[in-house]
């Protein structure tokens, strides 16, 4: 039968993965790096994974295509459940139940407003920027500061990145979330390494490029995790 259906283009496809993880039904899988369509007939062709895919590397198109099989994808949807649930051993299963034990009463609420959070691979252009708070901050920011979600992210759109290990100047990328979008505010969060340096020099240059009065602030972490200046 002929039916809309998703498509990828290998060449645009980073490999984020935001499609594979925004998929419900497991038609999208990640293959030596790049995102695939595993099955005609998992795919709904209702597109939920258009919208994440931050290179516009997925689009629609109209060909002869398995009919989706809902009670297939039911099916797969079980098995990988059943596959990501399994422990190899009983020492496994333990140490798990442990763990989640040990954890529950200390869980805390994810921050997170949205996804993909790198800055090399966000787009430049998203509704959830509009009117937010932009938390720009260095990878490692996260893991040095214990209770960063609560102090730093909660109430902002965050984004991350690290100027070394990308080795890319961030400065045009984050210019055009600011041109393109109306951000209220913007609060960087960086450790004291120099490296760290690169991350508060981009924001600092597209608050300039941006031609927009926007109130920032830089915060810097100490590489025992407390803050140096708020």
């Amino acid at each position: 039968m002929k039916r809309r259906i998703i498509k990828i283009d290998e060449e645009k496809c980073n490999g984020c993965s935001a499609c594979a993880i925004a998929c419900h039904e497991g038609a999208i899988g990640m293959v030596n790096g790049k995102a695939k369509l595993l099955r005609d007939d998992y795919c709904d062709g209702l597109g939920d994974c258009l919208p994440t895919c931050p290179t516009g590397a997925i689009t629609f198109e109209e060909r002869e295509a398995l009919a989706y099989d809902h009670e297939a994808v039911q099916v797969n949807m079980q098995s990988r459940k059943e596959t990501t649930c399994a422990c190899p051993g009983s020492h496994a299963k333990t140490l798990s139940h442990q763990f989640a034990n040990n954890f529950v009463e200390k869980k805390q609420t994810s921050q997170l407003k949205q996804w993909p959070v790198q800055i090399k691979l966000v787009p430049t252009n998203a509704s959830y920027f509009d009117g937010a708070k932009l938390l720009i901050a260095a990878d490692c920011s996260a893991y040095a500061y214990a209770n960063f979600h609560n102090d730093f992210m909660k109430g902002y759109v965050t984004i991350v990145g690290c100027p070394k290990l990308d080795m890319v100047d961030y400065s045009e990328k984050l210019s055009e979330i600011l041109r393109n979008n109306e951000i209220k505010e913007v609060r960087v969060v960086r450790m004291e390494v120099p490296c760290c340096g690169g991350i508060e020099q981009a924001a600092i240059q597209a608050l300039k490029n941006s031609g927009k009065f926007i109130p920032w602030q830089v915060v810097t972490i100490s590489t025992e995790g407390e803050i140096l200046n708020d």
